[in-house]
């Protein structure tokens, strides 16, 4: 008998999502595979929406048009996202939020800030009714007072690392009140490291999968998947 499939509204996420909800242990694996068998990730082209050897990528989104600055040789040291776009990169999401009148603050390690702050000044200098700061965050630290107040929106391409799952959910549970909503966008790039993250995030955050029907049909890819956490 097949699994029914509970679909709700989750957060302050308008549409409705699927809920992850499994009653025996295998339920994080049932769903990975389900994406590699529906989805078919390795079947579609890597980084379709951007190039990690160019030093600048333009972008149109949400009738704004963006340059994003990269850093090529950060990719050099291997288990990491570097300084460059992914297809579900947060920096795009990000800076559209603060064109659209979005309060947002952007994090990142230490050697990435400089960077950063460069893409948020040369995108955000005109007409802009939102605001943007850059802030320092490790993941597993304890997080600066102004990250928690007021409780914000989070989005980013950060499930890529078995070694950082750990870390990463003790930041979002030290960051997430109750009626903090996660956005958490990645690419389907291993299933073992996705199987992981579900097992641990299930413990403490109610998860929702976006069906790709309600992404904007210009970033619809097989090779990413998109969810929303609450926290319990």
């Amino acid at each position: 008998m097949e699994e029914e499939i509970l679909e709700m509204k989750l957060g302050s996420y308008g549409g409705r999502v699927s809920v992850l909800e499994w009653e025996t242990e295998s339920g994080a694996a049932e769903e990975t595979m389900l994406l590699w068998g529906i989805q078919q990730p390795t079947l579609s082209k890597q980084n379709a929406f951007v190039s990690h050897s160019s030093l600048q990528l333009r972008l149109d989104a949400c009738g704004h048009s963006l340059s994003i600055l990269q850093s090529p040789s950060s990719l050099g040291k291997p288990g990491v996202t570097g300084a460059v776009m992914w297809d579900s990169g947060v920096v795009l999401g990000k800076c559209i939020a603060a064109l659209l009148g979005a309060q947002v603050i952007l994090t990142d390690l230490p050697d990435r800030l400089r960077l950063l702050k460069k893409n948020v000044e040369s995108n955000l200098r005109h007409g802009v009714r939102g605001s943007a700061a850059v802030k320092e965050l490790t993941w597993g630290d304890d997080p600066d007072n102004d990250l928690i107040e007021p409780p914000p929106d989070y989005g980013s391409d950060v499930i890529y690392s078995e070694g950082a799952v750990v870390d990463l959910l003790d930041s979002l549970t030290q960051l997430c009140r109750p009626q903090t909503t996660v956005f958490l966008s990645g690419e389907l790039r291993n299933d073992t490291v996705l199987e992981c993250f579900l097992e641990a995030a299930v413990k403490d955050f109610v998860v929702g999968r976006i069906d790709q029907s309600q992404w904007h049909p210009d970033y619809r890819s097989p090779r990413v998947v998109m969810y929303i956490l609450v926290k319990n």
